[in-house]
């Protein structure tokens, strides 16, 4: 049984979604949030397979959500249900760590079939999208951002950091101790100009780290 949390501000929405949802086979609305906030509270007690989730919510958006959900919970695997297609946010959402991206008015069989094909790790973006990723990614300037002046152990850093590990962990799988691995992260934090980790993660996707 696939659960399902769907995070969407609007109620009359979620309610058609569950409705929707509760005659597939094999899938199961475990709860629903109406905003990014809730989702994240409620994703940490009911551990969802799968998270439909919307863009555009007042306070915490979904873009900012998804990012946190992929981070804390990596098990979780976030399915994009929005009115928009455009690139700006398709590619955010694709570097927040969401596995599909579904345009509201989708058919039943299609929502259906992507939630299935996500919770079961693949990743569905639909024929138009994926051409457009492909064409984004495939670009030599958009697939490798720069990360300027790493250092081969700098890029491994990241690259751990890219995999969510905490600084004790790094320390251990390179056998430094945490105040170098500190000193490291500090610096790869000062040459990508980002302020967190979270920042960093997204440098390091962009990279394809």
């Amino acid at each position: 049984m696939i659960r399902v949390l769907v995070v969407d501000d609007h109620a009359g929405f979620r309610a058609g979604l569950r409705t929707l949802l509760a005659t597939a086979e094999g899938i199961d609305v475990a709860d629903e949030a109406g905003s990014g906030e809730q989702a994240l509270a409620l994703a940490g007690r009911i551990q969802p397979d799968v998270v439909l989730m919307d863009l555009d919510m007042p306070g915490m958006g979904g873009i900012a959500a998804t990012e946190r959900l992929t981070r804390d919970h990596p098990h979780i695997r976030v399915l994009v249900l929005s009115m928009s297609d455009d690139d700006d946010s398709v590619f955010a959402a694709v570097r927040a760590g969401a596995r599909g991206y579904v345009v509201k008015g989708a058919r039943r069989a299609e929502l259906v079939r992507s939630v299935q094909t996500v919770a079961e790790g693949g990743a569905v973006f639909g024929p138009a999208l994926a051409s457009r990723l492909v064409g984004y990614f495939s670009a030599g300037e958009r697939a490798e951002p720069a990360l300027p002046g790493l250092t081969p152990r700098e890029r491994e850093i990241l690259a751990l950091i890219a995999g969510h590990l905490t600084n004790p962990q790094i320390a251990a799988r390179l056998g430094l101790s945490q105040k170098t691995v500190r000193n490291h992260v500090s610096a790869v934090f000062t040459k990508l100009q980002v302020a967190d980790r979270a920042q960093a993660i997204m440098r390091a996707r962009e990279a394809g780290l």
